[in-house]
Formats: C-alpha cells, structure tokens, sequence
C-alpha cells in the first residue's frame, strides 16, 4: 500500500482535484499548507483531523506551511455558519494567534530538512490598498462563481444574509494560495470539506496568475453517529489549551466516544498502523464493554496533546472517581477535574476551627446538621475520597489535598469542592 493509498485506506481523503496528486505524494517532494483563523485563544479537538493529517504529510518528507489569519480572522469565514461573525479585536487576533501558534509549534516539526514554517497572511494581505486589491486581485475574480459557493448561496437564501465583508473572504482566502505559490513554490492546500470552494478558487487563481501546478484535497468533516462534529461536548468545545480543557475532561470526552465511531477516529487521528487498529475493530465487535478502541484512543490523543505528563494526570483524575485518595494535586488540577459540581468557598482563618459537621452543613450537599450527622454516622461521607466519621473533626491543612481545597463526597456520587481563600 503507497503513501495516498493509505491516506485513503485511513478515510482522510474526501476530494482531490487531480490525479496526478496521487504519483506526487506518492514519488515526490512538495510543500503544502493549511490555514487556521484565530477565533479563539486554543485551537479545538475537531482541528487537530487537520494538524494529525499535516504531520503525515511531513513524515512522508512533504514541507508544510502553517498560515495563522491574521488577516482573514478580521473578516470572518461564512462557511457553515447562518449568521454574521462579531469582528474581533486586533487585541483579541494578537492574543489568539499567539495561542494557536503555542500549539502548532508543539504538533508539528519546526527543524529539519522538512521544517514547517509558520506565516501569517496579515503580512501579505495588509500591504494591499483597497484599489490595489481590487485591481490585481478582484479582476480575477467572477461574481456567477463566487454566489456559487455553498457558503454564500446558503446564506443569500437566509433571514441573515451575508454582507459584502464576509463575501470577499474567498478572494483573500484565495490570494494567500497565491502568495504562497509565488513566494515559497507551495504547490498544494489540504482543508475541511467545506472548505472545498474556497480551496478550488485558491488553486484556480493561481494557475491564472503564475502559470504553476496547483492542487487541493480536503479531508472530511469529523462526526459522531448523531451527525455532531466531533470534538463537541454538551459543555462546549473541547480545547487543546489544558486552561480551558484539563487533560482529565479530553480523556473522558474520547474515552466516550460511540462504538460506531471510535475506529474512524483512530484511523484519522492516531499514528497506529491499520493493523493495530483491525484489531481494535475486532475488540469493539467481540468485547465492546472493555471499551479497550476508546482507551487507546484516549491515551493516544492526550500523550500527543498534553505529553505523558498530561496523560498520567488524565489517568489520576480518573482514578479519583473511582475511590483513589485525592492527594498532592494543584488547585488548577481540582478545578479541571470538578469544574462541574457544586463548590463552596470559605476563609482559610477558619483552619484549625471549623468543625466538620460545621463544614458539611455549609455545602450544597446537606439541608442541615442533622442530616449531616445522620451521612457521617452512617460512614456515608469522606474527605478526599477517605470516610471519616469524626463529627467533632476539626479541619485544619493537612485535610487539604491541594493549595487551598478538599472534595468532599456524599455517598458515591456527590461532590462539592470547598476552597479556603
């Protein structure tokens, strides 16, 4: 099996726009690029299909360029989505990019004889007058093709409609291929399926302007078996930043992943051979309650992401719910780990004073003392997953399983964090 053959075996291939792409990823060397816009601080768990899918391209000796849009970021994608996007803050764009270009630098590989390179097409784009811009870049241009893309049509026919900012976005989208073709011979743009008619404008303004090769080829849009993007959580986004996402809450979202859906993740975001991953296949079908395809996949997203650390602290956190005493961790970790349950705050001079009873009675957990007392009496109610049935306990530091927290748990499911500040 060749190089594309693979890449369609694994189901990263959605369209290409030409065959001879194959013998060239196959047989030669090229430079390639995908492009991110910083709406956010963090890229997201749907966008590293992408990242995995460029890091492939360069194990394979293909030079990839990374295009941060700081100039496209100002404009805003209309694709998939029904209404106008807020226009962000050059405070805001600096802020994103600067996080985004974190993270790439982490995935990718920045040396070498392949080395990615990162660019920003604010450096570009930014230089244009508006009569410039329209003159060498909007001539080329054709309004019948343009209202023909998905992306317009969908919202011409839409209460919101599309405004004319919005609407140029393919035309810059389309001159960074340009750019790039010119400035740094990249001959090839990888992106999701619906980026599929900006992509081909791209390529096709290219040929026009500088007579050169130039091909796109889109991966597929990621989903669950409910058709919901992956990487969506009932809480949100997952992120890779582990501020906004902890390691131990990207390990449990791929740790749920459907059984019809877990080996197409492994084959599109995992490095494992197509091997390894039939014999996840077979594990789904023969033993699917060990849940093993959706352990591996856990393991092998969060050591990508977060390094082994992240991984043995993903592990932790999971152990913590299962009886493990919680012990020597961080406020950030706690907070990561029971970011969704109730917690209390209290002062820290009430260290050395306050009872137990007198806690528990403070926290969402209990109506009263005497319901308190009923838990503990009945060994129902442990600090830091140890049962104490100590009512005149007095807590004190040693009682805290971080800086300045303790978990407290009713029963087997119950928790509330209380913090002393």
């Amino acid at each position: 099996m060749n190089f594309f053959e693979e890449l369609e075996a694994r189901g990263i291939v959605n369209q290409f726009s030409h065959d001879e792409l194959k013998e060239i990823l196959n047989e030669k060397k090229i430079s390639f690029y995908c492009g991110y816009d910083p709406t956010a601080k963090s890229l997201q768990l749907g966008n590293l299909f992408a990242v995995v899918t460029m890091m492939r391209l360069q194990k394979q000796g293909h030079k990839p360029y990374v295009l941060v849009g700081g100039a496209t970021g100002m404009i805003g994608d209309p694709s998939g989505k029904s209404d106008e996007r807020n226009l962000q803050t050059q405070d805001d764009l600096d802020k994103n990019l600067a996080g985004q270009k974190a993270q790439l630098e982490k995935l990718l590989d920045f040396s070498g004889e392949n080395a990615a390179t990162m660019v920003n097409n604010i450096d570009w784009i930014g230089k244009f007058s508006l009569i410039e811009f329209l003159r060498d870049v909007g001539k080329r241009f054709r309004i019948g093709e343009m209202l023909s893309k998905d992306s317009v049509k969908s919202r011409l026919n839409s209460d919101a409609g599309i405004s004319f900012t919005e609407f140029t976005y393919q035309m810059i989208q389309g001159y960074d291929f340009a750019h790039l073709n010119k400035e740094y011979d990249v001959s090839l743009q990888i992106g999701g399926a619906d980026q599929w008619g900006n992509m081909v404008a791209g390529m096709d303004l290219t040929r026009k302007m500088h007579s050169k090769p130039a091909f796109c080829m889109t991966i597929p849009l990621l989903t669950d078996s409910n058709g919901k993007k992956f990487g969506k959580s009932e809480g949100g986004a997952i992120y890779l930043d582990p501020s906004m996402t902890s390691p131990y809450k990207m390990y449990q979202f791929l740790l749920n992943s459907d059984d019809s859906s877990v080996i197409k993740y492994l084959k599109t975001l995992t490095f494992l051979t197509l091997e390894e991953i039939a014999e996840y296949e077979k594990l789904v079908e023969t033993e699917p309650h060990l849940r093993a395809a959706q352990k591996r996949l856990a393991e092998e997203i969060v050591t990508l992401v977060h390094g082994k650390e992240g991984l043995e602290a993903a592990i932790r956190a999971t152990d913590f719910f299962f009886g493990k005493v919680i012990e020597n961790t961080t406020d950030e970790e706690l907070a990561g780990i029971f970011d969704d349950v109730p917690s209390i705050e209290l002062d820290k001079a009430q260290l050395g004073e306050l009872s137990y009873l007198d806690m528990l009675a403070l926290t969402p957990l209990f109506k009263s003392k005497g319901e308190a007392r009923k838990m503990v009496g009945q060994n129902g109610v442990a600090i830091n997953n140890v049962k104490n049935k100590d009512i005149d306990h007095v807590i004190s530091k040693d009682d805290l399983a971080s800086e300045s927290c303790l978990i407290l748990k009713k029963g087997k499911k119950n928790y509330c964090v209380v913090k002393f500040i």
